[in-house]
């Protein structure tokens, strides 16, 4: 009988080991599987129509306010860092005023950093006690986030960092806080990365399952190469699978090191930089976003005093969509949980700008090459609606030329206030109050002053 016992239980592990493999490669297939290029535009309809979102930065770093790679800046150890731990009480935290704050800025959807490379983690993680819950505020901050966002009807997304200067097992590398200590081959004996490759699968699933749909998650990031980590450290095909699986039709960023794979990402992220042109892979044009800051800096930063006026960062966003992107606007709130003042003007600004304007960003992308920019603007263009939005970034004098325009639309309007522009084609020269023009061109007859808006949109409806 004993005997008999232990062969079936030999029998259950060798079935159990062909259930484990038949797993391990539907998830390797579903990886490599290749997606319709329908099926992906239709995947990612919301997030192209919406064109502008919100990221959030918000960590321990919050208390030290001077950037969120202070730890690994200032060369700070476990113990060094662990003061704002103890001190993390954010007691002003209103979630329901951030994704307001957010909505009427215009954005659509909202990002936030649910663990940062410091490795403290927003929400009650079963897999460490670097969380939230342990601080002083002894609270889930991620929960009421995820639920207000849905309550006002913004897309939820999560940024996780691959990076973890906090886990005992992540092994020490270039850009970690200990990357100058003496003894680094003696600490990472002990480390190992197999076991890290397990704690970030344990809390992605736990991300991708306990709070509902998620619609984007933004891994960060990979450094391969000379004392670094990329795809094969974090184990990232299976993590792709994994998070796949949870979250079927979730976006996914581009910085698991997957870029070789035609399914290792759904779109590029250009960071702090705004690309002369729409990006391409192969000569194809890809989606993507680029983050950008308000100052320097993603974190709360006290003393940082580079940030972008109102106009910049509306400019910004005119030309990220003028060139088929996406716009990730970061947030860094405070230690209390809130934004700072110089956050809020500017949510505001864009927002007003946004109230009358946003019609030329939503669903908007890159104008068909047929239509020439003029000088001093930028175009936005819906293929759906027809019409094509001139964004003048300076105003001229009484009339503003469009080269190649004739017959192209049938009415012209300032989006602000709907009023009409008149305009002038067929124009015959030799007049010294006309200018002369090429028999295709158009003048569109503004009025002096420019509208009271920071960059004057002009609507033409498309024939």
């Amino acid at each position: 009988m004993k005997r008999n016992f232990t062969n079936y239980c030999l029998f259950a592990v060798f079935l159990c080991c062909l259930n484990v493999g038949a797993l391990q490669a539907q998830s390797s297939k579903a990886v490599t599987a290749t997606e319709t290029s329908l099926a992906k535009e239709e995947r990612l309809k919301w997030w192209t129509n919406a064109r502008f979102g919100m990221f959030i930065h918000w960590g321990l770093y919050a208390s030290a306010a001077r950037h969120e790679w202070v730890q690994s800046r200032e060369k700070m150890d476990a113990q060094q860092y662990r003061k704002y731990f103890e001190v993390f009480n954010p007691d002003m935290y209103d979630p329901k005023e951030w994704v307001k704050k957010a909505k009427e800025a215009g954005m659509k959807y909202v990002v936030i950093t649910t663990k940062h490379h410091e490795g403290f983690c927003l929400w009650d993680s079963k897999f460490t006690d670097y969380k939230a819950t342990n601080t002083p505020i002894a609270k889930d901050l991620l929960k009421p986030f995820v639920e207000e966002l849905r309550s006002q009807g913004l897309k939820v997304g999560f940024y996780y960092s691959l990076i973890d200067w906090h886990h005992p097992d992540f092994p020490i590398d270039r850009i970690h806080p200990l990357s100058q200590a003496k003894n680094i081959e003696e600490l990472n004996q002990t480390r190992d990365i197999k076991k890290y490759q397990q704690y970030l699968k344990n809390q992605v699933t736990e991300l991708l399952t306990n709070y509902g749909k998620i619609d984007l998650i933004f891994y960060d990031y990979s450094y391969p190469g000379p004392n670094g980590k990329g795809k094969d450290d974090w184990d990232s095909q299976a993590l792709l699978a994994l998070t796949r699986k949870l979250q079927p039709q979730i976006i996914v960023n581009d910085r698991l090191d997957l870029n070789d794979m035609p399914s290792g990402y759904d779109y590029k992220t250009p960071e702090q930089f705004m690309p002369a042109k729409w990006p391409t892979v192969n000569g194809v044009q890809v989606p993507w976003e680029t983050c950008q800051t308000f100052s320097g800096s993603w974190g709360y930063f006290r003393d940082e005093y580079s940030w972008k006026s109102n106009r910049q960062l509306i400019a910004m966003l005119i030309e990220t969509v003028s060139k088929g992107g996406n716009l990730l606007l970061n947030v860094g709130p405070t230690a209390r949980g809130v934004f700072d003042d110089r956050a809020d003007e500017r949510l505001e600004g864009i927002g007003k700008w946004m109230k009358y304007n946003n019609r030329a960003i939503y669903g908007c992308t890159q104008a068909p090459e047929t239509f020439e920019k003029p000088a001093n603007c930028l175009l936005t263009y819906n293929e759906k609606t027809k019409r094509l939005y001139i964004h003048v970034l300076q105003w001229p004098f009484k009339s503003l030329h469009l080269k190649n325009f004739k017959d192209k639309f049938s009415y012209a309007q300032l989006l602000n206030d709907g009023s009409e522009i008149k305009f002038k084609q067929d124009i015959k020269p030799g007049g010294h109050t006309t200018e002369t023009v090429s028999e295709n061109d158009v003048i569109l007859e503004l009025p002096v002053q420019a509208p009271n808006t920071e960059i004057p949109v002009i609507e033409l409806f498309l024939k």
